[in-house]
């Protein structure tokens, strides 16, 4: 939106530091490791200012939510402030102004063929060791015209693959229309007959809507994944984290999203490291994911956040130790990701081309989503290009890797 908003007051826009006059820095403020690159990154810009190689720097999102007296106070240098909601006030700061009918209108930054889409902003559930109520607010769902306006825009782009986004997606509607309407709405989006693949992330577990998964089953540009963060399963854990959820009741969730879309991928999120979390309940989670096993998955460290619910309990863990129990959890991830792609071997799918490396395409399956996930290894064909879809035959498989060929 603010790319957008620039290029439509005429400024002119670089990704290179050293041809600009005015550095804007946008934040993240979730978790420590976020925090540090985002100050690190102000204070390798404020260091250019002082130095005469730039006039201004603007630093705007989530960590100015949090944290803007501090950094006025630490980084007096920096020319001004903007919150998540503050974009008329950015281009008011500049010089230019706010354009009211570029509403929904996105540059998209990703490469053209698929695009991510934010169906709602902030989020109601009360886990303990998240920041995002505070930065964000409560969730607010984005209407369906809203949605399918910006689609369609999207569309128009050449975008063929919509990744579905929010801070909880399963809660879309139930703030605007007293009711749970991501179902519908994937219906819809998938009536786009432009759109290869629809791919719905960040899925929260607890009060799943289990009518998406009729959705799933009546329109195949819906990828047979999903991204459900679940972030433990010792019972104790989940119940200081304020999940809403047990470990009982979250087996028997993915045992009916399988039963209901066969051939599913699962992707999860994991925290270790958690203030009360023991070396048993480490280990009880090795177990659920050795029973689980789930084909994607990713582990954080825990990061005490000001003003959480868990805030309080401290954060008595050293690093190292948070460490060793992610690379614990991800060794055995390892073994499960090698069989579950094993499994795949022989299989017929589609998969789109990202890149060419060494003579070879590489791309994703509906299996995978970007920068996060596997990639597939297929011999470079005449008459492909990056961005197509094409129906690859895959041949073998490493952890984290699929190999293949093209077939049509």
């Amino acid at each position: 939106m603010l790319y957008s908003q620039l290029l439509s007051n005429d400024f002119t826009l670089t990704d290179s530091i050293t041809d600009a006059d005015i550095a804007i820095v946008n934040t993240c403020g979730f978790i420590d490791a976020a925090k540090r690159q985002s100050v690190d990154t102000i204070l390798s810009v404020v260091e250019r200012k002082t130095s005469g190689q730039l006039e201004k720097v603007f630093v705007m999102g989530c960590l100015v939510e949090r944290y803007q007296k501090d950094l006025q106070k630490e980084i007096p240098e920096i020319d001004n402030f903007f919150g998540t909601n503050d974009l008329p006030k950015i281009l008011e700061a500049l010089g230019g102004k706010y354009k009211y009918e570029l509403l929904g209108e996105r540059t998209v930054s990703t490469p053209k063929y698929f695009s991510y889409i934010k169906i709602s902003e902030g989020c109601d559930n009360p886990c303990s060791f998240c920041a995002i109520p505070i930065m964000r607010g409560k969730h607010k769902t984005k209407p369906v015209e809203q949605v399918m306006d910006e689609t369609m825009r999207l569309v128009e782009k050449g975008v063929k693959e919509l990744i579905v986004i929010g801070q909880d997606t399963t809660y879309y509607g139930l703030d605007i229309y007293g009711e749970r309407k991501l179902a519908s709405l994937l219906t819809s989006l998938a009536s786009v007959k432009e759109l290869e693949w629809i791919r719905l992330m960040y899925a929260y577990p607890a009060k799943f809507p289990h009518d998406i998964l009729q959705s799933f089953s009546d329109n195949p540009k819906i990828c047979r994944y999903l991204d459900m963060p679940i972030q433990h399963a010792a019972d104790n854990v989940l119940k200081s984290m304020r999940r809403g959820i047990t470990r009982k009741t979250t087996e028997n969730l993915i045992a009916t999203v399988r039963t209901s879309v066969p051939d599913i991928s699962l992707r999860t999120t994991l925290i270790v490291g958690y203030p009360n979390e023991t070396e048993a309940d480490v280990e009880e989670l090795v177990q659920f994911i050795k029973d689980v096993k789930f084909d994607r998955l990713g582990v954080f460290t825990y990061s005490q956040e000001d003003d959480t619910t868990a805030y309080g309990l401290g954060d008595p863990i050293p690093e190292e130790e948070k460490e060793r129990r992610k690379e614990h959890v991800m060794e055995v991830q390892r073994a499960i990701s090698l069989e579950q792609n094993e499994l795949r071997i022989g299989r017929t799918t589609r998969a789109v081309i990202e890149r060419i490396e060494e003579g070879n395409f590489v791309g994703r399956t509906e299996w995978d989503a970007p920068e996060i996930d596997n990639e597939i290894f297929v011999p470079k064909k005449n008459g492909f290009h990056i961005g197509d879809f094409v129906k690859v035959k895959i041949e073998d498989a490493t952890e984290y890797d699929l190999y293949g060929e093209i077939i049509s």
